[in-house]
């Protein structure tokens, strides 16, 4: 995916570049004991700030928790709930997208999302909500 700088989802280059920088040093902070696999997240709010999450393995493999999770949890108790772009590093070629329960989870607090997968190789895949969990279930789906 290429970003229209006409679409409504647009984020600037200059924004993406801080996106990365705060999940790539977040990234350092994860805790994977298990699967050596640290992966780091950045949120960019509606009102433009930038929210960071690592993942954190727990022995209890269920327990763990993904770095976009820790990410939108830490937005959710800063206060914000609408989220405008995610940013995801991970070191593998071409770089991992999020999970499913991630992608649930992202589907919460925003529609079409952008974002952008990287690596720290600096190979980048851009994508959406919409093309990772087409048909999602939401809130959309409760009827009152």
């Amino acid at each position: 995916m290429t970003q229209d700088s006409d679409d409504d989802r647009y984020i600037d280059e200059e924004t993406w570049e801080k996106l990365v920088e705060t999940a790539s040093q977040v990234r350092k902070n994860a805790h994977v004991p298990y699967s050596s696999f640290p992966v780091g997240a950045a949120i960019l709010t509606a009102s433009c700030e930038v929210v960071a999450g690592c993942n954190v393995e727990i022995a209890s493999i269920g327990a763990t928790v993904c770095a976009e999770r820790t990410a939108i949890g830490c937005a959710i108790a800063q206060g914000h709930r609408d989220i405008r772009a995610l940013c995801v590093i991970t070191d593998v070629d071409p770089p991992s997208a999020p999970c499913g329960i991630c992608r649930q989870v992202l589907a919460e607090f925003c529609d079409n999302l952008p974002i952008l997968l990287i690596n720290p190789q600096g190979n980048r895949r851009f994508t959406t909500l919409d093309e990772l969990l087409p048909m999602r279930f939401s809130g959309r789906d409760f009827v009152e």
